[in-house]
């Protein structure tokens, strides 16, 4: 009965080991190798080392130890396992070798060991990122500086057409842009969909980062044309504080996008009245003061503001403009002073759908409100 016994616990565990093989790809001590590698467990490693087992078994995902090693940052393990004769070369199954997927973590003693180990790789995983590229992307600036040392070629391009420095911008790493530009990468390569670094900082609504790509000369319009810059994009998305970095900027407004509409279109069809607002005295402001220094040798700049005029030196001026706005223009009549104070078709049709909606909802009021748009 016994030995009946023993042979039925036998062949549980083999049924069950074959079992666990099959879920994970990996033998019992297999399994428990790497589970110990997870751990820290030295010991367990020492012990299993001496059973002879499969240092460079690889699981379903395409992990052996040492892509543990190299993701968790454990250096001992590392060691360990070099020492071992593992395999340093193993890729994963999205082609990650340990040096990218340390970089990838920000493990920056990792990375130094693994570099003074001869096991630097500018290689591409499967997706086309190499180690800068992911160091980049996850805002490891430590990683980038020590990488920046071994690179040479900066603006290599992964399956999207992503930089490393495009992908810090989208990442909102603006430490790591930093380190890129002043090493020399590209400030306006566009990806496979024609998206810049700028577009992608506005799209992420990364203000600081906005700011910086424009201190850094950014092309504020992105070949091709007839495209949506970046300034369509702000408006689009009703970002007041982004719209006013860009105008502020000087950027185009008479740029159209793919489909021939401007920036102020933009935002009056997606009914950012506000920014219906800044646009138009963007508008007039370049336009003022291009008349302005062509019949003047006088330099002096009032410069562009978007804040309300609340000083007493115009208060007697304003007090008069919301009287007309209010009390004197009949309906329709905003429209001719409008045209006489030199607002384009453009602007005046922005300005009247800005309040289409409001004035079905409630007449009275906002015919008042729409008058005193212009003023």
């Amino acid at each position: 009965m016994k030995g009946l016994s023993h042979l039925l616990c036998a062949e549980e565990d083999a049924v069950e080991g074959a079992m666990a093989a099959s879920h994970d790809g990996l033998l019992p001590d297999e399994r428990e190798f790497q589970c110990a590698a997870k751990m820290n467990n030295l010991e367990t490693m020492e012990k299993l080392l001496k059973k002879n087992v499969n240092i460079n078994a690889v699981d379903t995902h395409g992990l052996t130890v040492i892509h543990l090693a190299a993701w968790t940052g454990n250096l001992d393990i590392m060691r360990k396992l070099v020492k071992a004769g593992a395999d340093q070369k193993a890729k994963n199954e999205k082609g990650k070798k340990p040096f990218l997927l340390a970089s990838e973590k920000g493990h920056v003693d990792m990375i130094n060991n693994l570099i003074t180990l001869k096991l630097f790789t500018s290689e591409k995983d499967k997706e086309g990122n190499t180690a800068l590229h992911l160091a980049a992307k996850n805002g490891h600036s430590k990683v980038v500086e020590i990488l920046l040392e071994q690179w040479e070629e900066i603006n290599d391009l992964n399956q999207n057409g992503e930089t490393p420095f495009y992908l810090s911008v989208e990442g909102g790493h603006e430490k790591c842009a930093e380190l890129l530009l002043e090493a020399g990468s590209d400030i306006n390569i566009l990806t496979q969909n024609n998206s810049s670094a700028l577009q992608i900082a506005i799209q992420n609504r990364h203000l600081s980062l906005v700011t910086f790509l424009i201190d850094k000369n950014i092309d504020l319009v992105p070949k091709p044309e007839r495209q949506e810059t970046p300034l369509h994009l702000a408006a689009d998305l009703g970002n007041v504080e982004l719209v006013e970095v860009l105008l502020k900027a000087g950027c185009d407004l008479k740029t159209v996008d793919k489909h021939g509409k401007t920036a102020l279109a933009v935002a009056s069809r997606s009914n950012h009245a506000l920014i219906v607002d800044m646009i138009i005295k963007a508008e007039r402001y370049y336009a003022t003061k291009q008349e302005h220094l062509a019949h003047s040798d006088n330099r002096s700049d009032f410069g562009l503001s978007f804040k309300q005029d609340h000083s007493t030196q115009t208060k007697q001026i304003r007090s008069s403009l919301w009287n007309l706005a209010y009390n004197q223009l009949k309906p329709q009549e905003w429209k001719k002073l409008a045209l006489f104070w030199k607002f384009t078709d453009e602007q005046i049709k922005a300005i009247e759908e800005q309040w289409t909606e409001k004035i079905r909802a409630a007449s009275g009021t906002d015919m008042d409100s729409r008058k005193c748009a212009i003023l």
